[in-house]
């Protein structure tokens, strides 16, 4: 089996490559081949049984694109994007990586001919849906995005249901929560604060709160993340229908919630390096995003969610120890 993996130096994506590499196989055949292609490109494991190859370049190049495919890996993970953030300051650089990225994708795979068809796991977001909410949204809540990443993943999930429904791909979109605790550096995402909350903090660090406490998200762990990915490219499709995009389990949860979470694991001096810092453009983007949903589509076909949020931040904690990059906080 050959995996490809777009999208391979991000957080999940390198926790996705490791995962593949440890277990060695997927869906019960042996994993021969693992190419992670990102914009810079990735640190690959090493193993003697699996040949693993990177690359870097730009998906909204479509010659680069058709190149990735050309060999045709059996499984393609297509986690690739311009985050929240950028994508609404960077409107073309949003659309050419989010919208031009994903249907090049297509394009190539659906080039390759009739005798090709692989698994295509597509991460969206719960960003495609928009505002007025109902208390949890459900599967078929239509699509109105209030933001162009929201509107650039809601194209991307037409677009896999339509070639799915053409035999091009085996598609799986995946709506992914808000992943959190994200372990490094801050990125552009709007949401990259409710990370930046509890990361910082572990690490002795002060945390900008753009948002008020009584904020509700949708949030999931790098671990469930990972589980997600791995369960789409070997759960049998035909259960999902023509219906290809399926909201992921998560914990609906305010921040004040979180805040209280982090107390009671690390203490309320790690809690207190959390200072509230109003930011308008921040508390505009995420007043039009949902906060709750009916998740039992996705766990009907066996998505599995996290118990809740302290065993999150102890999870981080523990991957934080054991990559010696968590400060003593008290």
């Amino acid at each position: 089996m050959k995996i490809l993996i777009i999208g391979a130096a991000g957080m999940v994506g390198a926790k996705l490559t490791k995962r593949l590499a440890d277990e060695g196989q997927l869906n019960g055949k042996t994993i021969t081949a693992i190419h992670g292609f990102d914009v810079v490109e990735a640190s690959m494991p090493s193993s003697g049984s699996i040949s693993f190859s990177a690359s870097a370049g730009d998906i909204a190049d479509q010659a680069t694109v058709e190149k990735l495919v050309a060999n045709k890996p059996d499984v393609i993970f297509h986690l690739a994007a311009i985050v929240s953030g950028e994508a609404e300051v960077e409107f073309d650089k949003g659309y050419a990586i989010n919208m031009d990225g994903t249907r090049y994708l297509l394009e190539a795979i659906r080039a390759q001919g009739d005798d090709y068809c692989p698994r295509l796991v597509f991460t969206s977001s719960i960003a495609v849906f928009g505002a007025p909410f109902p208390d949890k949204i459900e599967d078929d809540f239509f699509l109105t995005p209030l933001t162009s990443y929201g509107a650039q993943k809601a194209i991307g999930e037409l677009l896999l249901a339509d070639y799915s429904r053409k035999g091009f791909v085996d598609g799986v979109g995946i709506r992914l929560p808000t992943i959190t605790v994200r372990p490094g550096k801050p990125n552009k995402a709007a949401s990259g604060f409710f990370s930046g909350i509890i990361r910082e903090p572990l690490a002795g660090q002060e945390a900008i709160l753009p948002v008020s406490t009584d904020v509700r998200h949708w949030v999931a762990s790098p671990a469930a993340a990972v589980g997600f990915l791995m369960h789409a490219a070997t759960m049998e499709t035909a259960k999902l229908g023509a219906r290809r995009n399926l909201t992921m389990p998560g914990l609906s949860i305010t921040v004040g919630e979180m805040i209280e979470a982090l107390k009671r694991v690390a203490g309320d001096k790690t809690a207190s390096l959390i200072r509230h810092e109003p930011d308008e453009a921040i508390i505009r983007i995420v007043d039009g995003w949902p906060r709750n949903f009916d998740a039992s589509r996705a766990e009907e076909v066996g998505f599995k969610a996290d118990a809740d949020f302290d065993s999150i931040i102890r999870a981080h904690i523990a991957d934080e120890e054991q990559a010696g990059r968590l400060a003593k906080a008290g």
